[in-house]
């Protein structure tokens, strides 16, 4: 009897594994410029103050996010075509943003807005490494593990909260690659913060993974992070923000 009791939980556990790898996460996507202004070394006091008065009734910037997803792959873009402030009086046309993994082929293609210009970057899959801690908390009713790595271009530090229940190597915004899908994503100690707001399992069909037929330029990996590095350091040089033209 024991037996069957302890057979019959196993088939539980693998039936509820294996309805945990495919759905649709979103997220909000919070962003704070202040405390980003504020590590900007290179604007000057006058720049920060007149930045901290425009931003002090909106500190924080929020975008909602969603990540669609199975064992195999992973799409990554807005909730919306259109952006809107939370009181819906103004609205603007969000930027082109689809972040497409493969991790059956080790491929990904990203089409991104930026510049004045629509890039597709296509390359194979690169995987952050990863530092993995023992820290835990729960992010949208799961429990999820701590770990860490560094952005070397933007020389920022990325903390991810990935939930082993959900036995799926993908994240939100360029970041994949833990044992276990990542509902939160804090960027250079809470500048920007990506945090999942519901998980929801579903069967997902090849449609739901299709890119955007977009006209843009063809570019790999090194080459977008070079364009990357150099107009960051050129916006440094001028004492301007970057990231009015670069996503954070």
């Amino acid at each position: 009897m024991k037996h069957i009791l302890l057979l019959a939980a196993l088939l539980i556990g693998l039936s509820a594994t294996a309805q945990n790898t495919e759905g649709v996460v979103t997220y909000e996507r919070k962003t704070y410029w202040t405390k980003i202004y504020n590590r900007m070394t290179y604007l000057s006091q006058e720049q920060k103050d007149r930045i901290s008065q425009t931003w002090k009734n909106d500190e924080e910037n929020k975008e909602k996010m969603k990540l669609t997803f199975n064992q195999d792959a992973s799409l990554y873009t807005y909730m919306n075509e259109m952006g809107s402030t939370e009181d819906g009086r103004y609205t603007w046309r969000n930027q082109e943003l689809v972040l497409y993994r493969n991790f059956a082929k080790e491929q990904q293609t990203d089409v991104i807005e930026m510049l004045g210009k629509t890039y597709v970057i296509e390359d194979s899959l690169h995987t952050p490494v990863w530092k993995i801690g023992n820290q835990i908390k729960d992010i949208a009713g799961f429990i999820c593990m701590k770990a860490e790595t560094e952005d070397p271009i933007k020389k920022q530090k990325i903390t991810a909260w990935f939930a082993q229940d959900i036995p799926v190597p993908a994240g939100p915004e360029r970041y994949h690659g833990l044992p276990g899908l990542i509902l939160e994503l804090n960027l250079n100690d809470g500048d920007v913060v990506i945090e999942a707001t519901n998980v929801a399992f579903k069967k997902v069909t090849p449609d739901e993974f299709k890119l955007p037929k977009v006209k843009g330029k063809k570019i790999n990996d090194p080459a977008y992070d070079t364009l990357i590095k150099e107009y960051i350091a050129q916006q440094i040089k001028a004492h301007q923000n970057p990231y009015w033209e670069i996503r954070y």
